[in-house]
């Protein structure tokens, strides 16, 4: 039996467009995850540029409140506004005036000693 040529030919001209085709694919898939992977990055850029945004915007409403609270900590816008609320307070006089003693134990070597603090 004769074998026909072009029998033979079909199988040696397929297994180059083969290998073009398979290398067009991956030459785009590259391509196309490349093109993923820097829209990925752009995105949590933003991303990382809009939370670091929030971040300052709460770093300064935190200490403005720090500022708020200290000034209505001070002595004297507390007693500004017990007078405002009429609230009778006034300072303690030194009869009402407690003191504690602080007993404290101090061992040396050999012998254990008692300290007393205060008046």
């Amino acid at each position: 039996m004769a074998r026909n040529r072009k029998n033979g030919a079909v199988a040696v001209r397929l297994a180059p467009a083969a290998k073009a085709i398979l290398l067009c694919i991956l030459i785009g898939g590259s391509g196309v995850g490349y093109v993923l992977q820097k829209n990925k990055i752009y995105e949590l850029g933003r991303q990382i540029a809009k939370r670091e945004s929030v971040l300052e915007r709460i770093r300064y409403q935190n200490k403005m409140s720090a500022d708020r609270l200290a000034a209505l900590q001070m002595p004297e816008r507390l007693a500004e506004r017990v007078r405002e609320l009429k609230l009778g307070l006034v300072p303690p006089q030194p009869g009402q005036w407690i003191h504690i003693a602080e007993v404290r134990k101090v061992s040396t070597n050999s012998e254990t000693a008692l300290l007393v603090f205060g008046k």
